[in-house]
């Protein structure tokens, strides 16, 4: 016995057999010149077939021209298979059982008759070879990802079909000879990374500017590369914002008060190609009048067609590949039948066959066959011959329409399905309406929940009623809303709103509401008698339902496998169902224990539906449930409320185009009226129309300071006309008048109210002059008045429920203080006996009206050289030392004002000292603050920040912008903010802003 594999006998390439039986060999031992001998197999041993347990099979380098169907019967263990570099034109069907395949290497193999379909059986394949097999790319329609990096691919070697891989997300080519890449690789529309650094590339083509979702563009070290130019948007990019130009050009015209411009502009090369076509256009005229006439068509083909439009009934791409397609007759119209539903028809439908093949010649040919059940209805019938007919002139066919009957079919119709032809039982309901009474099921629900009312089905019984809920019964026709004594308030709403959303989704207004309280028996004999009667005992309190938590639901997503049914669970994210997991092509089943749903989507296929019901009864009764569980049917759009109650969020209101307003509704309306009564008018060359959007505040500077001159000459004409003015602040429940010491002041945590008395002058009459020497002298004209009141409220005090103001103070209330006007933290009778020290900024953004002092963090990484701040440091004993600290590049009307803040802070027994950045002394200043720390220099962001609201509130799109003294209150919660920090632009959404605000404002930013 030998370890190793003797490579003499591997020289002369002449060995036909090889045998090494009872040897210690492993697999290092075999030398690869094994498998490179010459006149080896070009058929393979029948033996092979029985070695069950073969893992690794390697018929590479042979000349092998087909493979036995029985080969892979047994071999159902392989791991690895290559049948590479052989001569083989298709592989066997059973290739299919080797469901643990992980590795298939088919290089090198004329491949072509071989369609592969068994790849999908092969759930284990993570390894497939495929090079020089004639296949082309472009029929992996599902393909994503695509990497041919580092090779020497140039244009020509990219097929143009690549265009097809309508999946694709990312395309890979870099370390290539590239020139351009087709003009089919932008029809990938779901591209988001496409690579092409590292190679000779000199353009791209228009089109890359409308893959939208594309991410990533790397394009490095193509010297040579020319961007083209970005193209005009056309219609539809301007209709998926609402017809809204948000071009920057456009959008800098509208600032400015221009109109648009409708010249076109001059493209002297388009303008020499539309002349030279004219030129050969007119010679191409003269030249069809000198040719001889030829012979002249049949009488069918003179026959005008009628201009019929189709898009409703069939698809765009319909006859366009060869192939089968199959439609359904579903109320009145036909349905595409999906391919694993070819050969299985109902005896109650009627179906439209359309066969495409290509004849020897190149031509697409169609032949349209349209099947009748045994059992249909009149309406399928001749909606199927109908529609078979416009089939036809929808893809001009020449030839007739085929009738076939259940059981009478043509061997030329039974030859489209292989003669495998199978009749089920049942069918889809007519078209007509057929009238049946409905059959209601009595049952009993509970309302609960504090921030969103849920629903919970109960025993039908008077013992599951609880004096603190509410309770449902809907019976049909009669729906009753029992609440019990110690029910709230939002409980009894809630349940009234429920039974009226029944009443009107389910019952078509036809039900009538009763509404039924703990202790009326009498009156409600019929509430009770479905329940079992009138309470027997008194109603008790329930310890399951105070401490009830609902059971997680659970969704599951029907499918139709290979031969089998398939049921995985969904995901459910944040285990909050939302209406967008459920897919109108899909049937799913809803398991929340006391109930089982069923959603049928409307796209979904028929035997989906059926196995869907069976699963679900099956479901309902494999798991232990209470008696009055039920298992409901729902389609799509037409769901039960409490199946809509199950899902998060579920919202049935119809979109509404906000930025319309109602007389631009009107208006359009009638202007499309006129429009279709002017015949001159060609509709798709008019004018778009474009929506009203006011995007200027974008546009405009950022609103500049005011002098201190304008500032005293406002606060001079503003407090001119003020004769009194009474100060309160709120302590407790009640308004008490403000000590005039603490004028000025405020506290964070307090509220305040300023009435003010401003003196009107008198209104002058135009006949006041003609008549004054018949007035009499000493009359006078009273003086009237004007009472103002301003509510002050703290950040930081209780929430007011009829007051909605915040922070946000106007320049004519903060007039009334000049320059004394300091923002405390805290309680006013709290601070009174505050031993720590204090910090108060001087803020002032738009001028000496809005100068302010306020107190901030006592830190001393909030100092900054661009302003002032004044320190208040209290010692232990008694008295203290205010300091007010001047940055380096704070002007000097801050530095004087601040000065002035620390004289009014340092009455009450302090010491004052001004302190210049850099001079500040290490004993009390750096102490009281906490530290020495570095400051920051730079404030840009109170000269460049700007806050923008992007709002629909005017009845069309608009952006305005807030004043420049803005804070974290001004963010509304219903409405967008652009904040503007000169470098970065920030997207702030509120919570219950619409979508097209958020989309608007998105694109708004952008400009």
């Amino acid at each position: 016995m030998v370890g190793f594999f003797p490579q003499s006998g591997l020289k002369n390439n002449q060995g036909s057999v090889i045998n090494a039986r009872h040897n210690h060999l492993k697999n290092a031992s075999i030398p690869n010149e094994v498998f490179a001998l010459e006149d080896l197999l070009t058929m393979i041993p029948e033996e092979l077939e029985n070695a069950s347990e073969l893992l690794v099979l390697n018929l590479s380098n042979n000349r092998l021209t087909s493979i036995p169907n029985q080969l892979f019967m047994n071999l159902t263990d392989l791991i690895f298979l290559d049948i590479s570099s052989n001569s083989l034109e298709t592989v066997p069907p059973q290739l299919r059982r080797l469901t643990n395949l992980q590795t298939l290497i088919l290089n090198n193999n004329p491949l072509m008759h071989a369609q592969l379909r068994q790849l999908p059986s092969l759930t284990q394949l993570h390894t497939l070879h495929l090079r020089n097999t004639q296949a082309t790319i472009c029929k992996l329609t599902n393909l994503k990802r695509l990497y041919t990096n580092s090779n020497k691919i140039k244009f020509e070697g990219i097929p143009t079909g690549i265009g097809k891989l309508l999946n694709l997300e990312v395309f890979m080519a870099a370390w290539n000879q590239l020139e351009c890449i087709p003009e089919g690789l932008c029809r990938c529309l779901k591209l988001k990374k496409l690579i092409l650094h590292s190679n000779c590339l000199v353009t791209l083509p228009e089109g890359i500017h409308f893959l939208t979702n594309l991410e990533t563009l790397d394009t490095r070290n193509n010297p040579k590369l020319v961007m083209p130019p970005k193209p005009v948007s056309n219609s539809e990019v301007d209709a998926e914002f609402y017809n809204i130009d948000f071009s920057y050009h456009a959008q800098l015209r509208l600032a400015a008060g221009q109109s648009p411009a409708n010249t076109q502009s001059k493209d002297p090369i388009a303008r020499k190609m539309r002349l030279r076509g004219r030129r050969y256009q007119s010679a191409s005229e003269t030249d069809k009048k000198l040719k001889v006439n030829v012979a002249g068509k049949r009488w069918d083909q003179n026959l005008a067609k009628p201009n019929l439009n189709y898009a409703d009934i069939f698809q765009d791409d319909v006859g366009m590949e060869s192939g089968l397609l199959i439609w359904v007759i579903e109320n009145f119209l036909p349905t595409p039948l999906e391919e694993a539903f070819f050969g299985k028809f109902y005896d109650g439908d009627c179906y439209i066959i359309l066969k495409s093949e290509y004849s020897d010649a190149g031509i697409l040919n169609h032949k349209i066959y349209y099947w009748i059940g045994q059992h249909c209805t009149l309406d399928k019938k001749a909606c199927a011959a109908i529609h078979a007919v416009n089939l036809r002139n929808l893809l001009g066919a020449e030839g007739r329409t085929l009738r076939e009957e259940q059981s009478d079919e043509s061997e030329e119709f039974l030859d489209l399905f292989d003669s495998c032809v199978s009749y089920i039982e049942g069918g889809n309901n007519s078209g007509f309406y057929s009238v049946e009474e409905a059959v209601y099921t009595t049952r009993l629900y509970r309302l609960y929940g504090s921030q969103g009312i849920s629903v919970e089905p109960v025993a039908l019984s008077w013992e599951s009623l609880d004096p603190n809920y509410v309770f449902v019964c809907d019976a049909g026709l009669k729906i009753f809303v029992w609440s019990g004594s110690k029910a709230k308030l939002m409980y009894r709403t809630k349940g009234r709103l429920f039974a009226d959303k029944i009443n009107k989704n389910e019952r078509k207004n036809k039900a009538e509401i009763m509404q039924v309280f703990e202790d009326e028996i009498d009156d409600f004999m019929d509430f009770w008698n479905l329940i079992g009667g009138p309470p027997k005992a008194r109603l008790k309190e329930k310890y399951e339902y105070q401490y009830f938590t609902p059971k997680l639901p659970i969704l599951y997503k029907v499918g139709l496998g290979m031969g089998y049914l398939e049921l995985p669970q969904v995901e459910i994210p944040r285990k909050k169902l939302r209406q967008e997991l459920l897919d109108t092509k899909s049937v799913y089943i809803l398991d929340c224990w006391s109930d089982v749903f069923i959603w049928i989507g409307r796209r979904s296929a028929r035997l989906v539906r059926a196995a869907a019901t069976k699963l679900a009864q099956e479901l309902s009764e494999f798991l232990p449930r209470p008696e009055y569980a039920l298992v409901t049917r729902n389609l799509e759009g037409v769901e039960n409320s409490v199946f809509k109650s199950k899902f998060n969020g579920w919202d049935d209101v119809l979109s509404v185009d906000f930025t319309k307003t109602a007389k631009s509704v009107s208006a359009s309306r009638a202007e499309m009226v006129e429009k279709q009564q002017e015949p001159n008018i060609v509709p798709h060359l008019a004018p778009p129309k474009v929506q009203k959007v006011d995007l200027a505040s974008l546009f405009t500077s950022r609103q500049l300071p005011m002098s201190d001159q304008e500032c005293d000459q406002l606060s001079e004409e503003w407090n001119e006309d003020l004769e009194q003015m009474e100060c309160f602040v709120l302590e407790g429940r009640k308004f008490v008048r403000l000590p005039e010491e603490e004028f000025g002041y405020f506290y964070s945590a307090d509220c305040y109210v300023f009435l003010c008395r401003y003196w009107v002058p008198p209104e002058e009459n135009e006949d006041d002059d003609e008549n004054e020497d018949e007035q009499d002298e000493d009359e006078e004209k009273e003086d009237d008045f004007q009472c103002v009141v301003y509510f002050w409220e703290g950040r930081d005090a209780g929430k007011m429920g009829w007051l909605t103001f915040t922070f946000s103070l106007q320049k004519k209330f903060e007039a009334l203080f000049g320059d004394k006007l300091e923002v405390l933290k805290g309680r006013r009778k709290h601070t009174e006996r505050n031993t720590t020290p204090r910090l108060f900024e001087i803020r002032s953004t738009m001028g000496k009206l809005t100068r302010r002092a306020m107190q901030v963090e006592c830190d001393a990484q909030v100092l900054n050289s661009n302003f002032c701040f004044v320190l208040k440091v209290p010692f232990d004993s008694s008295g203290g030392i205010v300091y007010a600290w001047i940055g380096k590049n704070c002007s000097e009307e801050e530095s004087t004002h601040a000065e002035e803040i620390a004289g009014e802070l340092a009455k009450e027994g302090f010491s004052m000292q001004i302190l210049l950045e850099g001079e500040e002394p290490e004993n009390f200043f750096w102490v009281g603050i906490g530290g020495k720390k570095d400051i920051s220099k730079t404030a840009e962001y109170a000269t460049q920040a700007r806050l923008f609201r992007c709002s629909n509130e005017k009845g069309f799109f608009t952006v305005s912008e807030k004043c420049s003294d803005f804070c974290q209150d001004d963010l509304a919660d219903d409405d967008v903010m652009l904040l503007d920090t000169g470098s970065e632009l920030f997207v702030w959404i509120g919570e219950t802003a619409s979508d097209i605000e958020k989309k608007l404002s998105v694109k708004a930013g952008q400009v």
